[in-house]
């Protein structure tokens, strides 16, 4: 008896089309350019404009700012076609879910005004520099400092990892203004990197996975930004927004955690109903039907959970502790499915050519951004 069909009951039908839209989109525009992307470690600028023409940047942003004017779903039906699609190399992610959630949610009107419309068209690439050197998952002890001089802050610092950053013209700085007072000395500054004198991009990253994926070092040197660049207008506050947007960025990881696992199982059922050992198809040996039932019941069961904290985000209603636990469990059950799946490709699963070679690659990060599990699974514990 065949499974019945399981419908994610945040999907309505316009969600459903707007993936289906966004699946054709990176079927044209993003795979068929997949090497090029991986030698020269980003997308083209004209991938961002197309994808702004279509709709698919700032779903959830209200029209009036140049957005989709939907909710978070929206923009997670354009997140999980990417996976689908076992694309990582458009940041959209970054731009869409986080850096205009940052602008929608804590700044001030005229930064509203001032920055979305771009990024809804494509035209301003936006990230976000929170990852130092010396300081990941520990953003108290960043080093970076935006010391006010008059009408101006004077960044100084140098950041890392930074998805966008060899193309980002808008970028959410991550920096103390106060120095001295700890956590509650952190804000979120606006640089707006045309024109910009002390600001400098390093090297783009040459990362295990994500190759395509523009990952790059960024460096202040005494750049001066106008004091209304503070996002929202007030000092101190960057800690407590950082920590507010976590969960919604621990969801999008997990919704990419499990359309990437549902991908790569439907992909290897595939591979081994095709392909012939010992006399019979591969699907056929027990030990490998009874590898895709645990990868398939792991798979369905992380499918249930991330839909149950999209509902509970579009109410509003996603606590921290539960994003952790979703960020977490997803993507360490995704490096295990992956695994089993690259082993059941036998010698083609090691190659690049096959998309569950580049997703084992790719895979294995996310248990790092984001907080690492580590970190996450401290916050579980302290809610016991």
């Amino acid at each position: 008896m065949a499974p019945s069909i399981y419908t994610s009951p945040w999907r309505d039908a316009e969600i459903t089309a707007l993936g289906e839209l966004s699946g054709k989109f990176f079927a044209k525009e993003l795979i068929p350019h997949r090497e090029r992307w991986e030698r020269q470690r980003y997308v083209d600028p004209r991938v961002w404009t197309k994808a702004g023409e279509l709709g698919l940047l700032c779903c959830s942003i209200p029209e009036q700012y140049g957005g989709g004017g939907g909710t978070f779903a929206h923009d997670l039906a354009v997140i999980e076609a990417q996976a689908h699609a076992m694309d990582s190399a458009f940041g959209n992610a970054v731009h869409s879910g986080i850096v205009a959630h940052y602008i929608l949610d804590y700044g001030t009107e005229e930064q509203r005004r001032r920055w979305l419309p771009s990024m809804a068209t494509g035209r301003t690439i936006a990230a976000v520099a929170m990852t130092e050197p010396g300081a990941g998952s520990d953003l108290k002890n960043i080093k970076t400092t935006a010391i006010r001089d008059g009408d101006h802050y004077v960044i100084n610092g140098a950041k890392t990892f930074i998805s966008n950053g060899s193309q980002a013209s808008l970028i959410v700085v991550v920096a103390k203004t106060d120095p001295s007072a700890g956590a509650k000395g952190v804000s979120l500054i606006v640089v707006e990197t045309a024109d910009c004198p002390g600001f400098s991009r390093g090297r783009i990253l040459d990362k295990v996975g994500l190759h395509g994926q523009d990952t790059s070092e960024l460096s202040f040197e005494d750049v001066r930004v106008p004091v209304n660049n503070l996002l929202g207008g007030r000092e101190g506050k960057g800690f407590g927004q950082l920590m507010t947007q976590l969960a919604q960025e621990r969801l999008l990881i997990g919704v990419s955690a499990v359309a990437s696992m549902e991908t790569a199982v439907a992909e290897t059922i595939t591979y081994t109903r095709s392909r012939n050992a010992l006399g019979q198809r591969i699907f056929d040996f027990q030990n490998t039907k009874f590898v895709l039932a645990e990868c398939q019941t792991t798979t369905h069961v992380g499918r249930v959970f991330i839909d149950s904290c999209i509902q509970r985000h579009l109410c509003n209603e996603l606590d921290d502790v539960t994003a952790a636990m979703a960020k977490w469990w997803l993507t360490e059950q995704l490096c295990q499915v992956i695994d089993q799946c690259v082993q059941l490709f036998g010698g083609y699963g090691y190659m690049r050519e096959y998309a569950v070679a580049r997703g084992y690659a790719d895979a294995r990060v996310q248990k790092v951004v984001g907080g690492t599990n580590e970190i996450v699974k401290d916050i579980i514990a302290r809610s016991l």
